[in-house]
């Protein structure tokens, strides 16, 4: 692969992040599971794509994310954040809060319209974010951070490209059946290894993946336990509480993500703006991501007590969250401010573009969407 060459003091970071991983293969037998090996490369202590120093996001980092294409996509959530707090009570959490803009931009949309916020709650695994986030919003007294979830929380929820980013298990069909794909080390190398599925995995293959006896041998999928661990975590914190949570990412519902063309699974890594599918190419240097299985994190929520209460793609959610309306409050006559906002909300509703893989998954309990929102549901498609 053609990549930009990383700098020495990041190219020595990942090495000694591949000796660790390295070290931990060795002690547990040779072999660890592949998502143990995207935990470490993702957030291992100092070493991890997510928990080290390199710069993530922008011209300097490896993508951008929607709230850095136009403050609208911030303004837009604020008024269905709104409509959530009036039913529930004056407090946020975002997971994942990369530089800070969503918080700045939903912020200031909910002060325009006059909706009191007591405190927005950012909670962040990586160091290098954090800090950002930290200097961003050191003006807004409202934003503090937390280290985990707190137990009981009434609200709103926002987790914007966040799911996508935890650990996945990768399995394949073979000739012996379906296999968990392992991390081992070969020629020096990190290598793909195949084990059999041990009945906890075997279930969940079961359960989330539709007619999987009936996809081809040498298809490689992914399961999604800790995301779907992180839902059931979100339905124990709104437990006996009111308010809902947003999840914007990437992804399909089950019967669109198992398809006998997605012969090779979803996984993606992403490295300097160039996207590619070789996870153990410099490990922590690149982000590691696989797109969203709804499906699977809507029934998550909904064993554990956490209702559905919308589903459908970004475009819908976005433009009945009144992202047009915002718009037209820019001049069309001042084209040098119009027309940057024109092309980022093209970018975020178009089909073409992330209208349509990006899906909007909202889960609550005791609320009420607003009726634009309600009006575009397509949960019945999960």
């Amino acid at each position: 692969m053609s990549m930009p060459a990383p700098s020495p003091d990041a190219l020595a970071a990942s090495h000694s992040l591949q000796r660790l991983i390295a070290a931990e293969i060795e002690a547990h037998g040779g072999a660890i599971a592949f998502s143990r090996f995207m935990e470490l490369a993702l957030y291992a202590p100092r070493l991890g794509y997510y928990s080290g120093g390199a710069s993530k996001l922008g011209a300097d980092g490896d993508f951008t994310t929607a709230p850095e294409i136009t403050p609208l996509f911030g303004a837009a959530l604020a008024r269905v954040a709104a409509a959530i707090i009036a039913q529930s009570a004056p407090d946020i959490i975002e997971f994942g809060a990369g530089t800070g803009k969503l918080a700045r931009d939903l912020l200031a949309e909910l002060a325009r319209q006059g909706v009191r916020v007591n405190s927005y709650t950012i909670i962040e695994l990586s160091g290098e974010l954090r800090a950002r986030q930290q200097e961003a919003l050191k003006d807004l007294p409202v934003v503090r951070w937390l280290d985990g979830m707190p137990e009981r929380f009434s609200g709103v929820v926002l987790a914007n490209e966040v799911l996508d980013a935890m650990p996945v298990e990768l399995v394949t069909r073979t000739p012996a059946g379906w296999m968990r794909r392992m991390v081992g080390i070969q020629d020096g190398a990190f290598a793909l290894l195949d084990q059999p599925l041990d009945a906890e995995l075997a279930a969940q293959l079961a359960r989330q993946v539709p007619d999987h006896e009936q996809l081809p041998e040498g298809y490689v999928t992914e399961l999604h336990p800790v995301a779907a661990g992180f839902m059931r975590s979100l339905a124990a914190m709104f437990a006996g509480g009111k308010g809902a949570a947003i999840l914007l990412d990437y992804g399909f519902p089950a019967h669109e993500y198992y398809l006998d063309q997605r012969m090779g699974g979803t996984l993606m890594c992403h490295y300097r703006h160039h996207a590619h599918p070789e996870p153990f190419y410099l490990p922590g240097l690149q982000d590691i991501t696989a797109h969203v299985d709804f499906t699977a994190m809507a029934l998550a929520a909904q064993d554990a007590g956490l209702p559905v209460l919308a589903y459908m793609n970004q475009a819908s959610f976005l433009l009945g969250a009144g992202l047009g309306e915002l718009l037209t409050e820019t001049d069309p006559e001042d084209a040098l401010r119009y027309l940057p906002q024109a092309r980022a909300v093209q970018k975020l509703v178009s089909p073409a573009e992330m209208g349509e893989l990006f899906k909007v998954l909202v889960v609550g309990n005791e609320v009420e969407l607003p009726d634009a929102i309600v009006r575009a549901d397509r949960s019945h498609r999960l």
